[in-house]
């Protein structure tokens, strides 16, 4: 089965235990293991582990162990398999990164809620600082950021790109400068910068640091000036010619809705607000044209009760915020329920009726159009009784609400769907669901060409959708979707911007329903030939996929 796994983030609810490989002792006084908070708003922060080799030769596996302090615990996390027994937490590699050469350096992130940090942190059995003489310290700082650049401008936010730096174990973030203050970390060497005036300049400047946190130089400094606000300088109009009979003019039609209708098309690529330094949506909005957004992740805050990431409730959130300002702007959102891992509703509502319930609160709570049910991982996707509950409590939900689009989102192989993803779609008609969009997650293939696969791989979605349903093939067209990944995915394969307009391109023709990518979080540049949070690991403009995916 095709996930998002490490790319994708696995959330909350950490159960004991690991799958990932257990390292060796051998080579541990080689490695350290360095702590640095990437992103820090409060109540939580974004975080990362820098994993170094100071020694002469490789080390092919590692495992870090850290303590957190009380009220403060590990949510979302990526590029490792994290696991936590009490306030205490194991971090093991996952298989593309449990090398480290000699001289080179791997790291890890998560998402943490409360204010501590790391204590009695251990790589490998040996304290993080490590020992012996192979690990002498790093002391070098990055070099400076250089040739800052604003990309985009709106009238409340400034998009700036700069010149990734060097240092001898490698950079994990950087801090922008808004004049004096610090006004935003990120992880990659692009950065928006929001909640600015209109028509007004700014100086900005950059400091990069390394995960031992030694800093740069502030970057020569940036003058930029944010646009003019819309409607706030119009043109005076020309005194009207005096006209004894005008002709009365019709009243305007009321403002029409910029949204489409559920049973349209719809290019809604993912944005998780929890994860990957994640971009101003309207900000994305006006500079790519794209309309609406698949909001991640409703899951389970206990029991059978939604919440975003399991720790985030509906209202109150930074997700209503950013809902109601997508709105204001022109656009829409789509909640997905689920994800590869984390504490799903599925499982944890004993029965279809509860299960509608939990997804009724979600769509009461935003008065949705559409909602997605992300269904991956093998407690809900190789599972045939929570299979059958989430098909069931999506029938109730469209008999509840027949105008809500519902979408199932799924994992595939080359050719179509597996014996899962065919089981979800013979169940589906078999109880009369109605589901609306079966969508496809095709990447991970180990493909060298993926824009073909992808295509070979919904034609056979379509064929299966065809003839469980008696749809033409146009109809069946309009009942699939394609959610695929930008750039480099957890298995480094590779999506160019050139597969992406090729897949949006054909989905266009055919009249697919629905059209997705994982994530506008790293639909940037600047960290390439790397798996990232933040950025795609390609060179590509900024938000090149989601330009691409507003044309459909």
């Amino acid at each position: 089965m095709k996930t998002r796994t490490g790319v994708l983030l696995a959330v909350a609810a950490l159960a004991a235990g690991s799958y990932a490989l257990i390292p060796s002792a051998s080579a541990a006084t080689n490695l350290t293991a360095t702590f640095a908070k990437t992103q820090d708003w409060g109540s939580g922060f974004e975080a990362k582990f820098t994993v170094a080799n100071g020694g002469s030769s490789a080390s092919n596996n590692w495992k870090i162990e850290f303590d957190l302090p009380s009220g403060t615990t590990v949510g979302s996390f990526w590029d490792a398999q994290v696991t936590r027994n009490g306030d205490r937490y194991t971090a093991t590699n996952r298989d593309w990164n449990a090398a480290v050469g000699a001289g080179s350096s791997v790291a890890f992130g998560f998402i943490g809620a409360g204010g501590g940090a790391p204590t009695n942190c251990t790589i490998n059995g040996a304290p993080c600082t490590g020992t012996g003489t192979g690990n002498p310290g790093d002391t070098a700082a990055p070099s400076v950021p250089g040739g800052l650049k604003a990309t985009a401008t709106t009238a409340d936010s400034v998009t700036l790109a700069w010149n990734a730096s060097a240092d001898n174990v490698g950079v994990v973030a950087y801090d922008v400068y808004k004049g004096g203050d610090k006004a935003t970390t990120v992880a990659s060497p692009t950065a928006i910068v929001s909640g600015l005036t209109a028509d007004t300049s700014y100086q900005f400047s950059v400091v990069a640091r390394d995960a031992a946190g030694n800093a740069s130089a502030k970057s020569p400094a940036l003058t930029a000036k944010t646009a003019k606000k819309a409607g706030t300088t119009p043109e005076p109009s020309p005194e009207p010619s005096p006209n004894p009979n005008p002709t009365p003019q019709p009243s305007p039609d009321p403002t029409p809705d910029p949204q489409p209708s559920p049973a349209g098309g719809r290019g809604a690529p993912y944005l998780f607000l929890g994860w990957g330094n994640p971009q101003s949506a309207t900000a994305v909005m006006q500079q790519t044209g794209v309309k609406w957004f698949t909001m991640a992740f409703i899951l389970s805050s206990g029991g059978c009760t939604p919440s975003w990431d399991g720790t985030r409730p509906l209202t109150g959130s930074v997700d209503e915020t950013t809902i109601k300002a997508i709105r204001a702007a022109g656009g829409d959102i789509v909640p997905s329920f689920g994800g590869w891992s984390g504490n799903k509703l599925g499982p944890n509502c004993s029965t279809p009726e509860a299960l509608a319930g939990a997804y009724q609160k979600v769509i009461d709570a935003y008065q949705l159009k559409a909602i997605d049910i992300d269904i991956e991982n093998s407690d809900e996707f190789e599972n045939e009784v929570v299979q059958d509950r989430v098909l069931s409590a999506l029938k109730i939900v469209k008999q509840k609400n027949p105008n809500v689009q519902t979408i199932v989102t799924f994992g595939t192989g080359t050719t179509g769907p597996n014996f899962w993803g065919n089981r979800l779609i013979e169940r589906a008609g078999a109880l009369d669901a109605k589901i609306d969009v079966f969508t496809i997650m095709p990447f991970d293939f180990g493909s060298s060409n993926i824009a073909t696969d992808t295509i070979s791989a919904a034609t056979g979605l379509k064929n299966k959708v065809k003839s469980t349903f008696g749809y033409s093939d146009a109809d069946a067209y309009k009942h699939i979707g394609i959610s695929g990944m930008n750039g480099l995915s957890d298995q480094k394969e590779l999506t160019t911007a050139a597969d992406w307009t090729k897949i949006r391109d054909w989905s266009k023709n055919n009249g697919l329903g629905r059209l997705a990518f994982w994530a506008v979080n790293r639909d940037r540049g600047g960290c390439d030939g790397q798996v990232s949070a933040s950025c795609s690991g390609i060179s590509q403009a900024d938000l090149e996929f989601t330009r691409i995916t507003a044309g459909f």
